[in-house]
């Protein structure tokens, strides 16, 4: 499934999580302009399983808790707003803390 043939909405988060698969995360990413290392990818994989479990789209402690990656190295990973990229390239909801 390419990334012109999912749903997405107005901000560009997916519309349905079922649509996601790691060809479309790394088209995303391309199109945000991060290149996904394994340090990326277990960063995005913590955030899918919060979600999966919890069912709303995980904080960055959450996420940093889970995948064992400071926060400080979030930002690092993904500079241009880390909650909102992280779950843009992990097809989850936009986070409630983000505005």
């Amino acid at each position: 499934m390419s990334l012109e043939s999912v749903q997405r909405d107005a901000e560009g988060y997916l519309a349905n999580r079922e649509d996601w698969s790691k060809e479309l995360a790394q088209e995303i990413a391309a199109q945000l302009g991060v290149s996904l290392t394994d340090e990326h990818w277990r960063v995005v994989n913590a955030a899918r399983t919060i979600e999966e479990e919890s069912g709303s789209s995980p904080g960055l402690r959450k996420i940093s808790k889970r995948s064992e990656t400071p926060i400080k190295s979030i930002y690092q990973l993904f500079p241009d707003g880390p909650a909102k990229l992280v779950a843009k390239i992990a097809g989850i909801p936009k986070p409630k803390s983000c505005l």
